[in-house]
C-alpha cells in the first residue's frame, strides 16, 4: 500500500432507500475512520457538505446513474448543479449505449464536455464504465478515449450491476492507463481481502458502502 489503510476508502450510499438518518450515519462514520471521502447523492450533497467542509474528506456525487443513457447536456446540467452544491468530486455514468454502438466520437466528447466543467471548478472528474456489460476491446477503447480527455479517474462500476469491481477488470484498466490516471474501484466489497487484490490489482480508492466493516476488520487483524 502506498498510503494509510482508510484513504483508500470513500464510505457510500446510494440505495433507493435512504434517508436523512441514513447519510448522517454515513458521514459520521467517514469523518470517525478519516476516509478519502464520502459518496453521496446529489439531494444529501447539502448535508455532506456541512457535515465534511474543511475536514479533508471528499465531498462525491454521481451524475447520469446508474444507467448513464441521459444525454450530454443533462450530465453537464447535473455536474453544474453538483458543484454549486458542494461536490468535490463527481463520478459520471459513460453511456453504455454509445459504446455498444461504437459511436466512440459521441463517447470523447460527451467526456471532454463534462471535464472542461470540472477543470474549471477545480473538481476531479471520474468516469464510470460498468465493465460487466463491456469487452475487454471496449473497455481498453474508453479508457483510452479517457485518458485523452484528461480525466482525473475511471471507475469500473456503479455498483448496480451484476458484478461490481473485481481485480481482473482493474488489472486491465491498469494495464491500459499505467499512472496517467487514478483508478476507482466500485461495487460489493465487503473484505479485507477483496480490498487487498483490488489494491494490488492497480485501484487507487475503494468506494463500498460497507467501508466501515472492512475498517474494523482491518482495525481487529493489526492489534
Amino acid at each position: 500500500m502506498n498510503k494509510d489503510f482508510n484513504k483508500y476508502f470513500e464510505i457510500t450510499t446510494l440505495d433507493y432507500d435512504i434517508n436523512k438518518g441514513v447519510v448522517e450515519k454515513l458521514l459520521m462514520d467517514a469523518l470517525k475512520y478519516d476516509f478519502h471521502g464520502a459518496v453521496v447523492d446529489g439531494y444529501h450533497l447539502p448535508l455532506a457538505w456541512d457535515y465534511l467542509k474543511g475536514s479533508g474528506i471528499q465531498v462525491v456525487t454521481v451524475a447520469g446513474f446508474p444507467m448513464g443513457t441521459s444525454g450530454t447536456n443533462s450530465k453537464c446540467a447535473e455536474v453544474f448543479e453538483a458543484i454549486k452544491d458542494g461536490a468535490e468530486e463527481i463520478d459520471v455514468m459513460m453511456n453504455i449505449a454509445a459504446i455498444k454502438d461504437k459511436k466512440f466520437d459521441y463517447v470523447a466528447s460527451e467526456i471532454t464536455a463534462l471535464r472542461e466543467i470540472c477543470k474549471s471548478e477545480d473538481v476531479k472528474l471520474k468516469v464510470i464504465l460498468e465493465t460487466a456489460y463491456l469487452t475487454d476491446e471496449e473497455i481498453v477503447r474508453v479508457c483510452e478515449i479517457a485518458l485523452n480527455c484528461g480525466v482525473d479517474y475511471i471507475r469500473d462500476s456503479s455498483g448496480f450491476s451484476r458484478i461490481g469491481a473485481t481485480p481482473r477488470t482493474v488489472k486491465l484498466i491498469k494495464d491500459t492507463v499505467g499512472d496517467k490516471c487514478k483508478i476507482k474501484a466500485a461495487g460489493k466489497i465487503w473484505t479485507v481481502a477483496e480490498v487487498m487484490a483490488l489494491i494490488e490489482a492497480g485501484a487507487d480508492t475503494i468506494s463500498t458502502d460497507a467501508a466501515m466493516e472492512v475498517m474494523e476488520e482491518y482495525a481487529a487483524s493489526q492489534a
